[in-house]
């Protein structure tokens, strides 16, 4: 019983040894050794459910529902489904298959082939087929591998659809609002302007002004009024895309907290490069796409060397339909197929799997370095967007105290009407611009969430991440 237990250890040994193709490593990869915007910190904002720091309820609830709801995200994990399938089809091919074999057959071909006879013989055979492939070079192994990996690289596609919804959601909302607070803008606009038309029309009447203070009144008011439509429009755009988002038919989503109380997240951690490559999905998924393709030099190989198969079947039949269990049968035996002269053709699957390989190695380090340039460009842009709505809000101070002024002096006869217009369209302009850039800021926090390969997106990853850190 030992002699076979070492026998079955030294044959597993072998085969083990016999695999083909290369042992996957991880390219290199030009990672900066000065990432700018690194700080100390690490991992503490970024590794929970993040977009809870908005502290918006509307936006928890947007968020929890495109998850459960969103057909990219259904999609996803039918994708997986397809995978985790495949890679059970791979296991299978280890084992011997079996098959049914049933047989009836009647006539004279045999005894006449035979005798010269005319003599009917009646045949029926009832069996069970066994074959089974030994995978000496391992490409079974390597087959399963590849599936294996491939269904790792779909469980890191889902997370990355995944991240990228709730990026979707959150921006698409912040737009949203963006535009109510724009269309809010524009309605005090005209109740301003329509004050003002109001004091310069009577004035006309009176003949204490021309005709064109009035008339260049007239088009302020049409220029704020064309406004309101307009940001209308683009709401009910903006709410029929976040709920395309949320897996539902266009519909109005409700009023939440206003543009400017939108809280701010504190300032992020970047991490260092490698923190980073271990936490975006869509790296770790490329990683799986080249691991799984690496896999395949070693099928490509390993089908240019001979192939062993074993055969057996094992069942009764007889030449009596009446008696037809009269004999057992059974066959057993060995067949040895290997490439003698295919014109080079198993050579050049080998050629094939090995470009592939490079290039798949190649998409994986562009997947890197754009992880990269995401997390630099969103730091930035959170960085430089704070000064540039700083300056806003100044401005707009400036502009509307300078239509106050400018419209007391024109009161007074001090300036003409050209001074109020031009303060009134510097006010208008300097609101709207605000309102744009408290939207794209908050949008620059989502966009670096994602850029950092977001964090929890259940109660469940963050529990096991808890219950991980309590173990460590």
């Amino acid at each position: 019983m030992r002699k076979a237990h070492i026998a079955i250890a030294a044959f597993a040994l072998f085969l083990a040894a016999c695999k083909m193709g290369p042992h996957y490593e991880r390219p290199e990869q030009n990672e900066p050794e000065d990432f700018r915007f690194d700080t100390e910190n690490q991992d503490t904002i970024v590794n929970i459910r993040w977009w809870t720091l908005f502290d918006d309820p509307q936006i928890d609830t947007l968020v929890a529902i495109a998850l459960r709801e969103n057909q990219d995200v259904m999609i996803a994990v039918y994708r997986i489904e397809q995978a985790r399938a495949q890679l059970g089809i791979q296991k299978g091919e280890y084992g011997p298959k079996f098959n049914l074999v049933g047989q009836v057959n009647t006539g004279n071909l045999q005894s006449a082939m035979a005798t010269g006879s005319d003599a009917r013989i009646d045949v029926a055979v009832g069996a069970v087929s066994m074959n089974w492939e030994i995978d000496i070079w391992g490409k079974y192994r390597r087959l399963t591998g590849s599936a294996r990996a491939s269904l790792m690289a779909e469980e890191y596609n889902m997370r990355a659809v995944q991240i990228s919804l709730i990026s979707d959601v959150i921006q698409t909302y912040f737009q949203l609002l963006d535009f109510r607070s724009r269309l809010e803008i524009s309605q005090e606009t005209i109740e301003s302007r329509q004050t003002s038309l109001d004091i310069i029309q009577a004035r006309f009447n009176v003949g204490i002004v021309a005709e064109i203070d009035l008339n260049q009144s007239q088009i302020q008011l049409a220029i704020a009024q064309t406004a309101v439509p307009l940001y209308k429009r683009q709401i009910v755009f903006t709410e029929n895309r976040l709920s395309l988002l949320l897996g539902r038919a266009p519909n109005a989503i409700p009023e939440g907290k206003k543009l400017e109380d939108e809280v701010r997240p504190l300032d992020l951690p970047t991490g260092m490069p490698m923190d980073l490559l271990l936490r975006r999905p869509d790296v770790a998924a490329s990683e799986q796409d080249l691991v799984a393709q690496s896999e395949m030099i070693g099928v490509a190989q390993a089908q240019r060397m001979p192939a062993l198969s074993l055969t057996g079947l094992l069942g009764v039949g007889g030449t009596d339909f009446s008696a037809f269990n009269t004999a057992t049968l059974w066959q057993g035996g060995a067949q040895l197929l290997g490439p003698l002269f295919h014109w080079q053709q198993n050579k050049r699957r080998v050629d094939i799997e090995r470009a592939a390989t490079e290039e798949a190695a190649h998409e994986y380090r562009k997947v890197v370095l754009n992880a990269f340039r995401e997390v630099d460009d969103a730091i930035t842009s959170i960085s430089t967007l704070k000064d540039e709505i700083v300056a806003s809000e100044s401005r707009v101070v400036a502009a509307k105290n300078g239509e106050r002024l400018s419209t007391e002096r024109y009161d007074k006869g001090v300036t003409s009407y050209l001074e109020v217009l031009e303060s009134q369209r510097q006010a208008f302009d300097a609101q709207l611009k605000l309102s744009q850039g408290r939207q794209e800021l908050l949008s620059s926090y989502i966009i670096l969430y994602k850029a950092l390969g977001g964090g929890w997106l259940s109660e469940e990853e963050e529990t096991a991440a808890q219950e991980e850190e309590q173990d460590n």
